[in-house]
């Protein structure tokens, strides 16, 4: 055991303790496996990310990202969070305004050009959701079908199966305890909010691999959605999605198109807990 930096953020949110919380172990050489997994379990927040040097020369620093349950190839949120706590202790890139995370999906490019830090949306793979599996979500968060535009299924890393429902209110009006997983794969449930509203749709994400009823703020769920809209040819403008809204949550996701069609998903990080671990 050895003392090792400790950060814990908010991410998504303006408001500090109304996004999603991460735990960041900065100092990570020498982690086993056994030890990270059981760290984020014990620290029972949707993920503790651990951050190592790069393997890879062109990248800036390395993470590792586990739920109370199993290792991520890639999450949004404790992409920005960890970018964030990066800098926060006083590194700086390669590159001006450009970080690289080294992470299972490759390199992420986190981009720090504009005032909301935003990390460019990993290939998103589009696919028909299985009958079978629209059907088992629809009986079991007792949908109205005549209120479901589209369903899809998505995967950045982790699988996404989506419902775009006719409105936000639909989807705020959904009982997140319907679901549980294992017995679920991850659901999203996006709805447009109406014309002149803060936000241009409602984002939720129920039956997460943490065990919570739902998560708070999902950057690699909502990474997929721009990048589905996108496809659709509905990203004809900068979007900013709520989430956590039903569960008493600020979370707000910044997506725009950047520099040659590139996708940027951003939101604001807060510094809350600094300090030293012993692990």
């Amino acid at each position: 055991m050895k003392n090792r930096r400790f950060i814990q953020c908010d991410v998504f949110t303006s408001v500090p303790a109304k996004g999603n919380g991460l735990a960041v172990v900065v100092d990570s050489d020498g982690l086993s496996d056994k030890q990270m997994q059981d760290f984020a379990a014990w620290t029972n927040l949707a993920e503790t990310a651990f951050l190592f040097a790069p393997t890879d020369p062109s990248a800036d620093y390395k993470v590792r990202i586990f739920t109370p349950k199993r290792e991520m190839l890639f999450a949004g949120h404790p992409t920005l969070g960890s970018c964030a706590s990066w800098l926060h202790i006083g590194n700086e890139p390669k590159q001006p305004n450009i970080v690289r995370q080294e992470c299972g999906v490759g390199i992420v490019e986190i981009d720090l050009s504009s005032n909301v830090p935003a990390f460019v949306a990993p290939s998103t793979k589009i696919e028909p959701l299985e009958d079978q599996n629209f059907q088992q979500i629809v009986k079991a968060l007792k949908l109205d079908p005549n209120r479901i535009l589209n369903y899809v299924k998505l995967d950045n890393g982790p699988i996404w199966q989506v419902l775009e429902l006719a409105s936000a209110d639909d989807v705020l009006a959904v009982d997140n305890s319907l679901v549980r997983y294992p017995e679920f794969l991850a659901i999203g449930l996006i709805g447009k909010h109406k014309q002149g509203s803060e936000c241009d749709y409602e984002v939720r994400m129920l039956a997460p691999s943490s065990g919570m009823s739902e998560d708070p703020v999902t950057g690699s769920l909502n990474s997929a959605l721009a990048c589905w809209l996108h496809e659709n040819g509905r990203l004809q403008k900068d979007l900013v999605i709520s989430q956590g809204t039903k569960i008493n949550r600020h979370g707000r996701v910044h997506i725009s198109l950047g520099a040659n069609g590139r996708i940027l998903i951003g939101g604001k990080t807060q510094i809350l807990i600094e300090g030293v671990l012993l692990l």
